[in-house]
């Protein structure tokens, strides 16, 4: 059942700030490195599930996985991130994620997407941006 793939995956915050960051837009594994100061290990782990269930969509990039949410994403993924969206505008966390991602911003745009390399954001968060060639296929 659709509903219960979609609630299982809300139930872990790394997932909930992954979608929360893709909703302005695709991201690279190392973006998340970047904003969420998280291993690549475990947010490729939290990608793989949420794409598992079909809440992210992956293309590749030269190196790199870019993910994404489904273009066409079914009217209960719809609502529940509507809900998201609003429901995290104050929550600290999620606010200094969206902030981190502004920042970032110029760099997706001087490098193209898929030109990921290292970048450092104020406030010490850095990601170890090793691209990698798996994850989408």
């Amino acid at each position: 059942m659709e509903l219960v793939k979609i609630y299982q995956s809300l139930q872990d915050l790394t997932r909930l700030r992954v979608l929360h960051l893709l909703m302005p837009g695709p991201l690279c594994v190392c973006h998340f490195q970047t904003i969420l100061g998280e291993p690549q290990a475990k947010i490729s782990k939290h990608l793989a599930y949420l794409r598992a269930r079909g809440l992210v969509q992956c293309r590749r990039q030269g190196n790199w996985v870019i993910y994404m949410l489904p273009a066409k994403p079914s009217p209960a993924l719809q609502v529940n991130l509507a809900c998201l969206e609003k429901c995290v505008d104050d929550v600290p966390l999620f606010m200094r994620d969206r902030a981190r991602l502004t920042k970032l911003a110029p760099f997706l745009v001087a490098r193209g997407l898929g030109g990921c390399g290292p970048v450092r954001l104020g406030g010490g968060a850095t990601g170890s941006v090793l691209g990698r060639r798996r994850g989408c296929g």
